[in-house]
């Protein structure tokens, strides 16, 4: 027996009476969006984790709701999401929360919109419990794609030199990463619009611009940006600047 071999067995092993944990990517909003992979697990899984709002409502639960079954055990997992707040104590008890389920031999999917591995909640769980339990990632439909497809404007061309850029950062920032971007999306509006906005225009991009918000949920819009209301841009709203390159 060759020793990767043996190492696997040995894992194996110590998993052998504990659950496994996946973290399946839902999505932007529409819940054909779900992958097939995504779909089978969430429908075999006796734990369904995910994250929740100050309000208690779950994007990622709305988005697959009407795939639950009525005797899956529910997790909700409330996260700060105001970044000066610290969120390690609040991942640690998540994933607390979690490996008791896991420990107990059930299987545990945890909810992400879009990828978990692109923004998503799901990374810090992951990196707490991933050398305790086997642990899998099924991607899906990340917020860049779907919004580029919604917006039918194509990403990047050729070679371009593609980014997507977080609007919290400042504006200097900012301003560096559209000079060496061909093509980018900027995403987490939210208040940073007006920001974003002036840059835009000041960097004469403005007129190249696409504003999108809550892409492919049943309140999607599409808005010109100049005709955009700071005071009402959501979190899940974004800018799409494409490439210029024609075919």
């Amino acid at each position: 027996m060759n020793h990767q071999n043996s190492d696997q067995i040995t894992t194996e092993t110590k998993h052998r009476s504990t659950g496994r944990l996946y973290g399946i990517g839902v999505g932007p909003g529409d819940p054909e969006l779900l992958t097939l992979k995504a779909f089978r697990l969430l429908q075999a899984a006796p734990v369904v984790a995910y994250p929740v709002s100050d309000g208690g409502k779950s994007l990622s639960r709305s988005i697959v709701a009407g795939y639950l079954r009525p005797d899956q055990i529910e997790v909700p997992l409330w996260y700060p999401f105001k970044l000066e707040q610290s969120s390690q104590p609040y991942y640690d008890e998540a994933a607390e929360k979690l490996a008791a389920h896991l420990n107990a031999g059930q299987d545990v999917v945890v909810l992400c919109e879009g990828d978990p591995f692109f923004y998503g909640t799901f990374m810090y769980l992951y990196t707490r419990l991933c050398d305790r339990f086997p642990t899998e990632v099924v991607s899906g439909v990340s917020c860049v794609m779907a919004n580029a497809a919604q917006l039918g404007t194509p990403l990047t061309y050729r070679n371009d030199v593609f980014m997507v850029i977080p609007a919290i950062l400042p504006a200097a920032v900012l301003s560096q990463k559209l000079a060496v971007a061909d093509a980018a999306i900027i995403l987490k509006l939210g208040k940073h619009f007006a920001k974003v906005y002036a840059l835009l225009q000041e960097l004469g991009l403005a007129e190249r611009a696409r504003y999108i918000e809550r892409a492919t949920m049943p309140n999607q819009r599409i808005i010109p940006i100049h005709d955009v209301d700071p005071e009402t841009v959501p979190y899940f709203a974004l800018i799409s600047i494409p490439s210029q390159w024609q075919p």
